[in-house]
């Protein structure tokens, strides 16, 4: 097909767009609040997730050592710890260091400790370790045990299997509602196609029988859709942007003690807004001419 074709072939879905204003404006307006329903799923999606990391990072697996190690078995037990593929952060606190701590969060309290330094001192050395697979802690605990020298590990495996489980129940209640919605949409602009077809049979006809190959009379209509999902992905990615970052500096402003767990991990826009980009423009340009061409396929026979 010539240049100077597939020029026209443009033009004409895009006039279809402006010939055709009331259903143009009606798929658009359901394929933005499709795509606005989309990114606020995806960032909630992403803010939870994020909360679930810090919580985890929080939640560390406590490894007791034998009071009766040499620095030779430390430095042992280290590289073995370090070794474990689920172990992303190790840190040595030695009984004094623990007993120096208690005294810190004792506070004012902090002098009844006096007296246990040096041979009294009761706590035993340790390792805090964070993981990054909460859901392999089991079989972490239990690699970590099996290294001679720890007396005994302590970790909240339940805490532990929560996280999981809430990251894997909203991941994929997310997916769920992106793929409701974008049949949804599909649906919708489906309806709309069929009816700027039937607008136009008679030209439809004529094209026919002038000698137009089914194709040059399908390109303009997927070239509409595509256009109505570019337009759609550009209304959605501004109103997302805006409408987010204004709430959630409201939100700091007002209500951060209340909320500080949820809005500390809440993901700045500009960190993805390139992402949301892509992806508004992808899911619209795919709804709009796969829409547009699974109608004109099945339908079209003139």
């Amino acid at each position: 097909m010539r240049i100077h074709n597939f020029a026209y072939l443009f033009r004409q879905g895009a006039k279809n767009i402006f010939h055709n204003k009331l259903m143009s404006f009606a798929c658009i307006g359901v394929l933005v609040a499709c795509l606005l329903l989309i990114g606020s799923s995806v960032l909630f999606t992403i803010t939870v997730n994020n909360m679930a990391v810090d919580i985890e990072n929080q939640n560390e697996i406590v490894v007791f050592l034998n009071p009766k190690l040499s620095i030779d078995d430390i430095e042992s037990i280290d590289a073995a710890i370090r070794s474990n593929a689920n172990v992303i952060d190790a840190r040595y606190v030695s009984k004094e260091q623990g007993l120096e701590s208690q005294k810190s969060k004792m506070g004012e309290y902090g002098n009844l400790l006096l007296g246990l330094e040096g041979p009294e001192n009761p706590l035993p050395d340790k390792y805090l370790l964070r993981i990054s697979n909460s859901s392999l802690i089991e079989e972490t605990i239990a690699s970590l045990e099996a290294i001679n020298g720890v007396e005994y590990v302590n970790a909240s495996i339940e805490v532990a299997h929560i996280l999981s489980g809430l990251k894997t129940t909203v991941y994929y209640t997310g997916a769920a509602v992106v793929i409701i919605l974008i049949i949804v949409s599909l649906v919708i602009i489906t309806n709309t196609i069929k009816l700027t077809i039937f607008s136009r049979r008679r030209e439809i006809n004529i094209m026919k029988y002038v000698g137009a190959t089914d194709t040059f009379i399908r390109l303009p209509f997927l070239v509409e859709g595509m256009l109505i999902g570019l337009i759609a992905a550009a209304f959605a990615f501004f109103m997302l942007g805006f409408s987010y970052t204004y709430a959630l500096g409201w939100a700091r402003d007002n209500y951060m003690q209340y909320f500080s767990l949820i809005l500390n991990n809440a993901v700045d826009f500009r960190e993805i807004a390139l992402h949301v980009m892509i992806g508004f423009s992808g899911i619209g340009v795919f709804i709009g001419v796969v829409s547009s061409g699974i109608f004109v396929r099945r339908h079209l026979r003139v």
